[in-house]
């Protein structure tokens, strides 16, 4: 039977994702399964890879049925997936306890001593990434600190695609693009620095070998066959870290072009082919080889949305089951009555912390400037605009670290917003380029799987077969004038209540 189409399944933050793609990047069928974040203290946030695999088992099956193929037609499978998990497995695979994910920043203190002890700049030249208790580096020693019931049945430490990589073929890896999660990675050699994890107590052994992001591990087992509905023997690539994966899923694949992040969280990526770190931002390895991704990751981005979907739109939900319009769209229609600048409403969208450029987990989100005249319109526009300066206060930190981006490809669901794509390419004076924003990053991992197999011949082609610009939006310099007043009122509003954002 002819092999005509390529699997991507994306684990994201509030869902998993997977879609069927046939060589133009069409999508034939995509399919979703949710699975929830605990919170069980203040700056915890943790999720259990089991849920991860059983969504995703249920996504892939309901997208054969949807497509109405074979199995067998599927030539290969790409996962891509959050960044810095911590997922502790013992010999047999089974996973010892829930990973602690990206927004949790409960190993702040050990940061501050490994920090104090080997030094910020020492581990800063190995790394490429200052030492922040998002990474997945801490979280190891977190283990080793406050379980170790768990920490002495650890065989390896996996991230979030190399665990359903394991699911489906039993093969442990560790891809090249979510190196840069732990500090005893070279971020320059893309291998690990053995000194590095002595030092910081790591063992070598809890890391699994390193390999390019489109590496076939292995082929799906007779097991994860009948668990997912996929043919036994299909050819399943590393695959990569997913702010990567769309990277390459929205085209950004030379030197100087730019991914939006729009997903959960916000930020940028941009395409680098030297080594160029800054301790403000994150670098790693691009999905490409010989290329790396200066970033911005910030905790604000579609997450706000939909925090204030779920708190403030009882009757936006109400009205959609007599109109049938989504409550989010109905939240887009009253904020764009809103004049640009929000009249003087600035929100600050660190909801969880706050990543790069201030790394502060201790971080909140604020809304200044509300008075009797201000609406709901005016808070949905500010949450907008709020993510739209994160976005600004990470390319201008790019900027100065010698990284410039031109124009920005917009991927993940915000870009289904014209507004708020409108606001960023006003808010940054970038032009703002959307390709299909939400398929994108499983795009990116199933482009990997077909560089992998030979389904395609190389990333060039893949890109010129599969990604499309749908539209563009060019900034308007009346609008950036006013919100480049916003903007300094938002860098002031950190600066004067930082001494408050810290830990009780």
């Amino acid at each position: 039977m002819k092999q005509l189409y390529l699997l991507g399944i994306d684990i994201g933050t509030s869902a998993c994702k997977a879609a069927l793609f046939d060589r133009k990047g069409q999508v034939l069928a995509a399919a979703n399964g949710e699975y929830p974040v605990y919170y069980p203290e203040e700056g915890w946030a943790e999720q259990n890879p089991e849920e991860w695999w059983s969504a995703v088992c249920e996504a892939v099956r309901q997208v054969i049925r949807k497509a109405g193929i074979q199995p067998e037609e599927i030539a290969g499978v790409g996962i891509d997936g959050q960044s810095w998990s911590a997922i502790a497995i013992d010999k047999g695979g089974k996973v010892l306890t829930n990973t602690p994910i990206w927004m949790d920043t409960r190993a702040q203190s050990i940061c501050d001593r490994l920090n104090e002890e080997i030094g910020e700049d020492e581990i800063f030249r190995i790394a490429g990434n200052s030492l922040q208790p998002s990474y997945t580096t801490a979280k190891i020693l977190w283990y080793k600190e406050n379980l170790p019931e768990v920490y002495c049945k650890i065989y390896k430490i996996l991230q979030s695609n190399s665990y359903i990589a394991f699911k489906l073929t039993g093969q442990i890896s560790q891809d090249l693009s979510q190196g840069y999660g732990l500090h005893c990675f070279d971020m320059r050699t893309g291998q690990w620095d053995e000194e590095m994890c002595r030092k910081m107590g790591i063992p070598r052994d809890f890391l699994p070998e390193i390999v390019p992001s489109d590496r076939i591990i292995g082929t799906v087992t007779k097991k994860a066959a009948e668990e997912s509905g996929l043919a036994e023997g299909t050819p399943v690539a590393a695959g990569g870290l997913d702010a990567a994966c769309g990277t390459l899923g929205a085209g950004v694949i030379h030197s100087g072009e730019t991914q939006e992040q729009g997903g959960q969280a916000g930020g940028m990526s941009i395409c680098i082919e030297k080594y160029q770190a800054d301790p403000r931002l994150i670098l790693g390895f691009h999905v490409i080889p010989g290329k790396w991704l200066l970033q911005g990751g910030t905790t604000g981005g579609g997450g706000v949305m939909r925090w204030f979907e779920r708190e403030f739109a009882d009757y936006e939900r109400l009205m959609r089951e007599q109109t049938g319009i989504s409550s989010l769209d109905q939240l887009n229609e009253i904020a764009e009555k809103v004049k640009p600048g929000c009249d003087g409403l600035v929100f600050l969208p660190y909801m969880a912390g706050e990543r790069s450029p201030i790394w502060n987990p201790y971080a909140k989100g604020v809304f200044y400037g509300l008075d009797f005249s201000k609406t709901k319109g005016h808070m949905v526009r500010a949450c907008m605009e709020g993510v739209a300066f994160s976005l600004r206060h990470n390319l201008e930190t790019a900027e100065e670290a010698g990284a410039k981006a031109e124009i920005l490809r917009a991927m993940g669901g915000s870009a289904n917003s014209l507004l708020w794509t409108q606001i960023k390419s006003d808010v940054t004076g970038k032009t703002m380029a959307v390709p299909a924003s939400d398929t994108a990053t499983t795009l990116g991992a199933a482009l990997l799987a077909g560089v992998g197999t030979g389904f395609y011949k190389d990333y060039e082609e893949a890109v010129a077969e599969t990604v499309k610009v749908t539209r563009k939006h060019q900034p308007d310099p009346e609008k950036k004038a006013v919100y480049d007043k916003n903007y300094e009122t938002y860098l002031e509003l950190y600066r004067s209540l930082s001494g408050l954002m810290k830990k009780a």
